[in-house]
């Protein structure tokens, strides 16, 4: 089976998370500047054999979408143009920042590691991919 792969996508940096080739466990991956997203990708792409890609997108309490889309929508937009043959899919990121905070936290990661941001980032996109795998479960029950 293919990989999944997923972005916790923000103006700095995007947290990457992935499953393992059976898709059953999201595991941190890595973390990359924002600016740099497109060649790891087609690096990426090019060593592993992925079906979805699954990024988080971020909505408010109402479930609007928040304003940080405006940022996402033109990656997602050049994405499905570019690799028509892999899957997209959107995922409520909501509160994953905190709970990557919190596990980092019950985790025993001491604080100036919390303090890093690259690791939260990489954190919050296996929660979000995480979420995606048990949806999907659910979905097959």
């Amino acid at each position: 089976m293919a990989r999944i792969l997923c972005l916790d996508y923000g103006r700095k940096r995007v947290g990457v998370a992935v499953t393992d080739p059976g898709q059953i466990i999201a595991n941190r991956l890595t973390t990359v500047a924002t600016h740099t997203l497109w060649d790891f990708l087609k690096e990426y792409f090019a060593k592993e054999r992925v079906e979805t890609l699954v990024v988080g997108y971020p909505r408010q309490m109402n479930n609007e979408a928040s304003e940080s889309v405006r940022y996402i929508n033109p990656f997602l937009k050049k994405f499905q143009k570019d690799y028509p043959d892999i899957r997209l899919e959107l995922f409520d990121e909501r509160f994953t920042s905190k709970m990557a905070f919190q596990t980092m936290i019950d985790g025993g990661l001491k604080k100036k590691q919390r303090q890093d941001k690259a690791m939260v980032d990489a954190v919050s996109a296996t929660i979000i991919l995480q979420g995606f795998l048990e949806q999907q479960r659910n979905l097959k029950k």
